[in-house]
């Protein structure tokens, strides 16, 4: 799940480590997505809600937590990318050149910031421990479903992860607030069944 909307996801803003609390539209978007996990997810079993460790995941982490009835446990590995001097810099200042350069190298990153290679690495590690959780090998207790809330750039890498790609594919993929993207443990590996699905309106 991506979080639900703040005032610097409405304002267009890159938006990193900076830790602003969800605005009133994503509140609405928030208790909106908690009912609909609710409903869809009756009878399954729930191993975990996990979150990254910012507010507005948080915060929407507390809605589908107590909406499923679990208490939603923290996970750094999920937080959003480090984007360094940029953070809530507007997304029409970064130069075109520079956007050129960081979409062809997943090594590139913003002034003190983050990689999108480093981004993918803590993303698979984190997804590896969730699959194990998920799993069960007994055939009496099947496994379940994992719930992780986190941000545009985990949630790509961990598509990327699951179709075996290179970090900056993460790019072909874009992600709307409050979306849900699932990913399925098929008998012949993670395969994508859900992708950026909304239940309001998209908005910011």
């Amino acid at each position: 799940m991506r979080h639900g909307r703040t005032e610097a996801n409405h304002r267009g803003l890159l938006l990193g480590r900076a830790d602003p609390r969800l605005d009133e539209t994503g509140i609405v978007q928030v208790a909106a997505l908690a009912d609909y996990l609710a409903q869809e997810l009756t009878g399954r079993k729930i191993n975990a809600v996990v979150t990254s460790p910012l507010l507005r995941t948080q915060e929407t982490a507390a809605a589908i937590g107590h909406a499923l009835a679990v208490t939603p446990e923290v996970d750094e590995r999920l937080i959003e990318m480090n984007y360094g001097e940029w953070d809530q810099l507007p997304v029409d200042e970064i130069a075109p050149e520079v956007w050129k350069q960081w979409r062809v190298d997943p090594d590139f990153s913003p002034p003190g910031g983050e990689s999108l290679a480093q981004v993918q690495i803590r993303v698979g590690q984190c997804l590896d421990d969730l699959v194990r959780r998920a799993h069960s090998p007994d055939p009496d207790s099947p496994g379940g479903v994992v719930v992780a809330v986190s941000h545009t750039s985990p949630i790509k890498a961990a598509l990327v992860w699951a179709l075996h790609g290179s970090p900056e594919l993460a790019w072909r993929f874009r992600l709307s607030v409050a979306s849900i993207t699932e990913i399925t443990l098929g008998p012949f590996g993670p395969v994508v069944t859900r992708f950026n699905e909304t239940v309001t309106p998209s908005v910011g």
